[in-house]
């Protein structure tokens, strides 16, 4: 408890310069004595603090004063460097500099144990990663973001967003934004915003509602159809792919049944064709339907 109260107090000189012994313990709820025995501990710790008396007195850092690695614990150093090593990853600029200094202040290696690529497999997507990298710089800096977007109906749109927050999810990366042109939250996949550009503009950020009360980027809702799915044992690679494990009930003949809920939607369409004939839609009736038109119609289409 201590500890935390030390780390809160340097924490709190550096940001604000100077405190009385008064204003720090009644913001840390201890006794203007602790205070004092705080900042004996914290000078024989090596932290450059000092108290000055009289009408303008209080307790200030020295110009320059640095944190001391005796204030971290070896766990909350390994913690500081992960975290680092987290954000390194994702490609935001400036952390391995600083995840360097602080490897050689806390005598530490930093060992690259994560390593995030934006980039689709095969040739191309070389883009994906700039586009992570200025969605992130108008997040962090409340830029306006201009983008074309692919929707779910195949129809192109042009758009200015308040970039809100960036978000991993069942293996893609989304934009949760503002759109000026709706006036109303939406979220948008990544890979489906095909132009891009960063503007001036800047804005005060908004509150996020409820990821199930956003739209997503074309307007559409996200209607939800529960189902089960019958896959053959041989299936099993690709199953656990794309299904939660919880989801999965193996069967005594090897067979996996899947109970899942999923948008209802083209996309979920084109999900369970991927499948071929290795899938057995048990419920409900009308998706089992609708799958066998689809695979009919793609039968008369690429019929010889």
């Amino acid at each position: 408890m201590q500890e935390s109260r030390l780390f809160k107090m340097v924490y709190h000189l550096l940001d604000q310069g100077h405190a009385t012994a008064p204003e720090l313990a009644e913001r840390f709820e201890v006794s203007v004595r602790t205070i004092y025995r705080d900042v004996d501990a914290l000078s024989e710790a090596g932290i450059p603090i000092y108290a000055e008396t009289g009408r303008n007195g209080g307790i200030y850092l020295m110009n320059h004063a640095i944190l001391d690695k005796a204030l971290l614990s070896e766990e909350e150093k390994k913690e500081i460097l992960i975290a680092l090593q987290t954000f390194s990853a994702t490609g935001y600029a400036g952390h391995d500099a600083t995840l360097e200094k602080l490897s050689g202040l806390f005598r530490m290696p930093s060992d690259h144990w994560l390593e995030v690529d934006f980039s689709r497999w095969g040739e191309g997507g070389t883009r994906d990663g700039e586009k992570f990298s200025l969605l992130k710089h108008g997040v962090i800096h409340h830029q306006y973001v201009k983008i074309v977007y692919a929707g779910t109906s195949g129809a192109l749109s042009e758009r200015v967003v308040q970039p809100l927050k960036l978000m991993y999810k069942a293996r893609a990366w989304y934009l949760k934004a503002w759109c000026r042109e709706r006036q109303d939250f939406r979220i948008f996949k990544l890979v489906r915003i095909l132009e891009l550009e960063l503007l001036q503009e800047t804005f005060l950020p908004k509150v996020i509602p409820e990821e199930q009360d956003m739209r997503q980027g074309d307007g559409s809702c996200r209607r939800e159809v529960s189902m089960r799915l019958r896959f053959p044992a041989e299936m099993a690679y690709r199953v656990y792919d794309e299904f939660d494990g919880e989801q999965v009930e193996r069967q005594a003949d090897g067979d996996l049944l899947v109970s899942a809920k999923m948008p209802e939607d083209e996309w979920l369409m084109g999900f369970l064709l991927s499948f071929g004939t290795k899938l057995d839609v048990i419920s409900p009736a009308d998706l089992r339907h609708r799958l066998a038109e689809h695979g009919r119609l793609i039968f008369e289409k690429n019929k010889p």
